[in-house]
């Protein structure tokens, strides 16, 4: 499925139209540090703006901000889940860090290597390590091709096995994901929308990647056929030791399939911890908040239910200081000015807020 957008023209440069000087990002110590070798995926100061306004000469004058200094690590063979509310700039870190499109500012490591940094047919070459599944099944599988062809394609794009074994390569993928080998010539308008994500899902996994971004792979699916997709990409997960970044605004799939999640809240994260201590004992008021929301399936069982005031803010004119305290019921005078900064408060959990000391 990546593999089709290999043919892209791309440079490994960032993109320059869409900063604005007053954005540029101050480099920190930690920029200076070689990536961490137990991480299979570190993310550092990501930024991705897109240009909103223009003036007369088409200079850019203001920015969406859709991913602001997001950092984050993955060790291989885990799952990270990234939540928040729509538009929050969940898909755009995914496709970023894919590089489908070109970063703002940052760093992303994958496997020691600067992606950024990488030029095109460095980056083609680099591609089948790095797939992603698509949150339309539907619109995500040409209509023309039958479903050997289409896990094929990239297959024999980057020349993975021979002609001669090609057949039987995809037949092998099919099965991994629970496909009957009579499907091979079939059509996808044929098949049900469970079925279309696995074929998805075993276009991605043919090229034997090391990583790959979930983009709400199920959100479009029937809840009882939801349980059959999560459990196979575990079960995928297991037998290929993928790494995943599983996105989502389904808080109860999130927290089956995730090691860590991360919350996003106008382009950045605000906490960031493994996935029991952020379900058991959330630290920032919007994670609060959002996880409040999640019905419990026990009729004794008795919650209280966050309000959140107010509508969320324009990401083209964010808030100063904490982007959230327009809507926090804790909102003190340093969060209306001064932006928090995101730190460790104990095993790794990483909270941005002005409750929990600074210094």
């Amino acid at each position: 499925m990546l593999a089709a957008s290999a043919q892209q023209s791309e440079e490994p440069v960032a993109d320059e139209t869409a900063q604005s000087p007053a954005e540029e990002h101050v480099p920190t110590a930690e920029e200076h540090l070689p990536p961490d070798p137990e991480a299979l995926l570190e993310v550092r100061h990501l930024k991705k703006y897109f240009p909103a306004a223009k003036d007369f000469f088409g200079r850019p004058t203001a920015f969406v901000k859709a991913v602001d200094d997001v950092s984050f690590k993955i060790k291989a063979g885990t799952t990270l889940g990234i939540v928040g509310e729509s538009g929050c700039g969940k898909t755009t870190l995914g496709r970023t860090i894919l590089r489908l499109q070109p970063a703002t500012a940052g760093e992303i490591y994958f496997d020691g290597l600067d992606i950024n940094k990488l030029k095109t047919a460095e980056m083609n070459a680099l591609r089948p390590q790095m797939q992603i599944i698509f949150q339309d099944p539907y619109s995500s599988l040409s209509p023309r091709m039958p479903v050997g062809e289409i896990i094929g394609e990239a297959v024999a794009q980057h020349k993975l096995v021979p002609k001669c074994e090609r057949k039987e390569y995809v037949l092998d993928i099919m099965k991994k994901c629970g496909l009957p080998s009579h499907y091979f010539e079939r059509y996808p308008h044929e098949f049900s929308g469970g079925q279309r994500q696995r074929i998805c899902i075993a276009t991605a996994l043919a090229l034997k990647p090391k990583f790959v971004v979930c983009d709400e792979p199920v959100s479009a699916l029937d809840v009882s056929i939801q349980a059959q997709i999560i459990n196979l990409l575990k079960d995928l997960q297991e037998k290929m030791n993928l790494t995943y970044i599983f996105i989502s605004h389904d808080l109860s799939v999130v927290e089956h399939i995730s090691n860590q999640v991360g919350v996003m809240y106008l382009g950045s994260l605000v906490e960031y911890a493994n996935t029991d201590d952020i379900f058991e004992h959330p630290m920032h008021p919007y994670t609060e908040a959002l996880f409040s929301a999640v019905p419990i399936p026990d009729p004794d069982a008795h919650s209280r239910r966050i309000i959140l005031s107010g509508d969320i803010p324009s990401p083209i004119n964010a808030p100063s200081g904490c982007k959230f305290h327009t809507r926090c019921n804790h909102c003190m005078e340093i969060c209306k000015e001064v932006a928090p900064k995101f730190r460790d408060y104990g095993n790794g959990h990483m909270v941005a807020c002005h409750l929990y000391p600074q210094d």
